[in-house]
């Protein structure tokens, strides 16, 4: 038995193929409009006039789409060794999940899939981090509408980590360096996402910073901007500053981790058998 020369360069572990790439494609497409609508659709229109039932229905659509886009990167190679990696990457990132609860943004998984998601690529960093959102969510009890919204968002944060430049060539501090500005900027892009998917359930009259179907898109700009100021802002940026401080002090020794277990692993190394002895 014998599988490729070492030379050869190793594939990811689930590689991105034109169907998987479109699925993902039409998945972040949907998934724009859904976590923007409240600045797309015009205040005449019928989305705006049921701004309540908005989210709920989108809810419902992203869950679907993010599950075929799953299911079709899955079917281009997710083999029993990714299989096997994904689920404890997907556990270690559930069980870190709650041990910030509460506390303001100390949330350690953020920094485990930014790192997953840049040794692993694009494709296991998508659906690493729907999985993980999802069983995290099983884990705390956090079920709702805004799961598929999370989960959306986590799969795009991983997904970007996998697409950053110097995969091959780039190593040592400077890698790390540029995996930590990442974390920093997508923690709180994370946290905008999701503020932009709970901000419609608000009442207009409850609040000033609330969404108002009836205000021109400026206005409902304005307020969307105060109304991350006055409610996340502290928490993105400790989710933020923790990510940092995780991927400089411990990414070297998890990234060496993480590779020696691909090498190990060999995915998509096909493996050939020889001919009887002679």
């Amino acid at each position: 038995m014998s599988t490729n020369p070492p030379g050869r360069r190793r594939h990811r572990p689930v590689p991105l193929t034109p169907r998987s790439t479109a699925a993902l494609a039409l998945v972040t497409a949907t998934g724009f409009a859904a976590f923007t609508w409240p600045f797309l659709a015009p205040p005449t229109s019928q989305v705006a006039a049921h701004s309540q039932d908005a989210p709920w229905l989108f809810a419902g659509l992203l869950m679907l789409l993010v599950a075929v886009a799953a299911a079709a990167i899955a079917e281009s190679g997710l083999g029993p060794k990714a299989v096997a990696m994904l689920g404890v990457l997907a556990a270690t990132g559930a069980a870190l999940r709650p041990i910030g609860a509460g506390t303001a943004g100390i949330e350690p998984m953020f920094f485990l899939m930014v790192l997953s998601g840049r040794v692993l690529g694009p494709g296991f960093g998508f659906v690493l981090g729907n999985v993980t959102m999802f069983a995290s969510a099983l884990l705390t009890g956090g079920v709702g509408p805004w799961l598929p919204f999370q989960m959306l968002a986590m799969g795009w944060f991983t997904t970007g980590a996998g697409l950053l430049p110097g995969r091959e060539r780039l190593r040592g501090r400077g890698e790390v360096v540029v995996l930590a500005c990442y974390g920093f900027l997508a923690a709180f892009g994370y946290g905008t996402a999701m503020n932009l998917a709970g901000w419609p359930f608000m009442g207009a009259l409850a609040s000033s910073v609330a969404f108002d179907p009836q205000a021109a898109v400026p206005a409902n700009l304005a307020r969307f901007v105060a109304y991350c100021l006055a409610t996340s802002l502290g928490w993105d940026l400790g989710r933020a500053v923790v990510t940092v401080v995780l991927t400089l002090t411990l990414g070297p020794a998890l990234l060496r981790a993480l590779r020696r277990a691909t090498r190990r692993a060999a995915f998509e190394t096909p493996v050939t058998f020889d001919g009887p002895p002679g």
